[in-house]
């Protein structure tokens, strides 16, 4: 039984993405309510991971000084160096703190990422490798029912099912024989018949199957009916439609529509859009975590911070995802960059304020000292 990222879709994603769906019968607004709900619920462990990084932008300098002063004193006693260590980070906290909450989360995140790349939202594509051997090797071949791993495919608005690309008789045929790739449950219910009693409108959902590669080694027709010409290797492949692939919300044309570009070079705006708001509410959530600031002490770290937004931007222009994903991606972005700005007014821990406060008055007095100390004033000729 799966308990990783299918079985997360299958059990809380799907689910919670059919109850709004029922609620109000639009997939965009699903796909806005199912990121809300998931980020609500990450907010606590979310939450942590932005104090502690909070934290320690303030704690750091200081932190790092005196760790390397106990390293230094205690590098020949392993005891005592753990012990103040400990010290240190009860003190200030420890750095790798922040780590843990967004490790808790990921799995959930990916799922989610794995539900809005699949169905409704795309199609799905089965593959099938083929091999076809000589008449005379037919005594040696057994049958066994060929299958691939189940994808769950909504085969009408509101109700999926867990379906399987099978070859009845197995994937090894001789030249001449013919067999099937149906697509089907667990139960051997085939696809056809669950579309016949959940959609209305047949024509909506209709598989196709191709040859992929070895074409001169089968052929299959649109019934998904196979025969076998030469000895060889051969992959069809079976695509499942995304009955939401092409419908629209907003300004988005169609949540399944991939790239920036078409095939004919027309932009896709709708796509352009949502990459830039992706790259600025990237922006905004690090000039609030403080991550952005070109002051930092660290030119590179500076320099890194600042080109990140437009790095993870451009990559979407070269590594493409489906409308509904960036829709999901831009406001997740902008679910936390308000978070960000929520926790950023929240006060710091006494020891930590003080520090920024201590620092805060160095910098007013070497705002108001005339000139640097040990220098003077040059006279004019």
């Amino acid at each position: 039984m799966d308990f990783g990222i299918g079985f997360l879709t299958n059990n809380i994603m799907l689910p919670i993405l059919d109850f709004f769906y029922g609620i109000v019968p639009s997939y965009g607004l699903a796909i806005v309510a199912l990121t809300l709900v998931i980020r609500f619920a990450l907010y606590p462990l979310n939450a942590g991971s932005i104090r502690n990084m909070r934290r320690m932008k303030v704690a750091q300098p200081l932190m790092q000084k005196r760790v390397k002063e106990i390293q230094e004193r205690y590098k020949d006693n392993p005891t005592k160096l753990q012990e103040e260590m400990s010290g240190v980070y009860k003190e200030f906290g420890n750095p790798l703190a922040g780590c843990f909450p967004v490790l808790l989360q990921m799995p959930i995140l990916f799922a989610l990422f794995a539900t809005l790349r699949g169905s409704p939202f795309a199609d799905i594509n089965y593959d099938v490798n083929v091999q076809v051997f000589p008449q005379e090797k037919i005594e040696q071949i057994q049958p066994q029912v060929f299958s691939t791993p189940p994808k769950a495919i909504y085969v009408s608005d509101g109700s999926h099912f867990p379906i399987s690309a099978v070859v009845p008789g197995g994937n090894k045929l001789v030249v001449g024989e013919k067999t099937d790739v149906r697509l089907q449950t667990a139960d051997g219910e085939t696809i056809q018949s669950l579309v016949t009693q959940y959609n209305d409108d047949i024509d909506s959902f209709q598989p196709r199957w191709e040859v992929t590669k070895g074409s001169d080694v089968i052929t299959v027709d649109e019934a998904g009916h196979i025969t076998a010409l030469a000895p060889g290797e051969a992959t069809v492949r079976v695509q499942a439609p995304g009955l939401a692939a092409n419908k629209g919300f907003l300004f988005i044309k169609a949540l399944g529509r991939i790239g920036v570009t078409g095939e004919d070079g027309a932009i896709h705006w709708d796509i352009l859009i949502m990459i830039l708001g992706f790259g600025a509410s990237l922006y905004l959530n690090q000039v609030l975590s403080g991550q952005g600031s070109t002051s930092s002490d660290n030119p590179q770290q500076a320099a890194v911070n600042k080109f990140t937004p437009i790095i993870f931007s451009g990559m979407f222009l070269f590594f493409p995802l489906p409308a509904g994903v960036l829709m999901y991606m831009l406001i997740a972005n902008i679910f936390q960059t308000i978070q960000t700005f929520i926790l950023s007014r929240e006060p710091l821990p006494e020891n930590l304020q003080k520090i920024v406060d201590a620092e805060t008055k160095a910098e007013d007095d070497r705002k108001t000292l005339p000139f640097e100390p040990g220098r003077t004033k040059k006279k004019k000729a």
